[in-house]
């Protein structure tokens, strides 16, 4: 039982961290719509790894649960802000 409650609390940890992590970014790009500072490469291998996450978290069931549901999160994050960044590099080519 002990075991259970730690790796909960584990998850409600990272869970939390990740997704503060991510959603000021992603709040701020969505009103801004500024993504000079973003690097594309990071951003898709934070989406790749958010995605591969989801995927075992979702392997794992029940255990899982934490790691799924956050990466479910930062990869819809990572989705929102690659594809304005997409948007605005398209416009900065068509203009320049």
């Amino acid at each position: 039982m002990e075991h259970q409650v730690l790796f909960d609390i584990f998850g409600w940890i990272a869970s939390i961290s990740l997704i503060l992590g991510y959603l000021p970014q992603a709040i701020q790009t969505i009103r801004t719509r500024n993504t000079d500072g973003i690097s594309m490469p990071a951003f898709i291998m934070m989406a790749v790894g958010s995605l591969a996450f989801m995927c075992q978290g979702w392997m794992l069931g029940r255990e899982g649960v934490f790691m799924f549901f956050t990466n479910v999160i930062t990869f819809t994050c990572s989705v929102i802000i690659f594809v304005i960044k997409i948007l605005n590099d398209r416009k900065k080519k068509k203009r320049g």
